[in-house]
């Protein structure tokens, strides 16, 4: 099978000049099929901001009601998503922007209320990786918005980890994905305060051993299970390294290797 490799990046990077002019050289150099999830969310809660609307967060995580979801659907599906596909398309590469309701490439429930109401946030059910395969074939490079839909009309807000992860799942049936998440930090490190600290492999015995042993704690903890997550469900590797480094060797790369994963 083609190699494809599925890149994620969050909001700081891609609405920043610099930082997204940089991505943009780094991510038009990549050699062969690929696919960028991009996030938004300082530019969704500066936009809100002058509208007058509250932006409300629990652990993290955007309340989406029917104002915001008006807001993250302008900043997400249009001003950042477009910005990215005309600065890729200056580079020579055949972008098209994408939320999960075009072609029905991605379809969501809307969060079930527990203990939060979420609000407009959906969690993901289906993605279309045949149609999106036949994209990628084409030579198109998809740029895919946080944003899904539940068929029925409604738009959901949806956490961009989350479609990086199970488009990469998805698209593992076709291509030999590797599934990169960027972050502000270079790697898992083994010491939050060195930066240089990196572990370059991790397989899941040692993550197991390295959670045990209070090395890696906080919200690492959950990327690290999506990352395992998707090397179980077919993708060849998951690597979390830093944005500006992407095309290079650096970062952490997560492998299953024997029977503990």
């Amino acid at each position: 099978m083609e190699k494809l490799t599925l890149i994620k990046v969050g909001g700081k990077i891609v609405e920043e000049d610099a930082s997204l002019q940089k991505l943009l050289d780094d991510f038009a150099a990549l050699e062969g099929r690929k696919v960028l999830v991009h996030g938004g969310g300082r530019s969704a809660t500066r936009l809100a901001e002058q509208l007058g609307i509250e932006s409300r967060m629990v652990n993290g995580r955007r309340i989406t009601d029917a104002e915001t979801l008006r807001v993250v659907t302008m900043v997400y599906g249009g001003l950042v998503n477009k910005n990215i596909v005309a600065g890729l398309q200056a580079r020579g590469v055949n972008a098209l922007g994408l939320t999960g309701a075009d072609m029905d490439v991605i379809r969501s429930a809307k969060r079930p209320v527990t203990d939060v109401d979420y609000g407009f946030v959906g969690d993901v059910k289906q993605v279309n990786a045949a149609l999106l395969g036949d994209l990628i074939g084409k030579g198109v490079v998809p740029v895919m918005a946080p944003l899904t839909h539940d068929g029925r009309g409604h738009l959901l807000n949806t956490n961009a980890d989350t479609i990086a992860g199970e488009t990469a799942k998805a698209l593992a049936g076709l291509f030999d994905v590797t599934l990169v998440y960027c972050f502000e930090k270079k790697g898992v490190l083994r010491d939050e305060n060195d930066e240089d600290s990196v572990i370059p492999s991790l397989n899941y015995a040692d993550f197991r051993r390295l959670e045990a042993e209070g090395v890696i704690q906080g919200g690492m903890i959950p990327k690290l299970q999506n990352a395992f997550e998707a090397l179980r469900a077919g993708v060849c590797e998951v690597v979390i390294m830093r944005a500006d480094t992407i095309g290079g060797n650096e970062g952490t790369r997560i492998r299953i290797e024997g029977k503990d994963a």
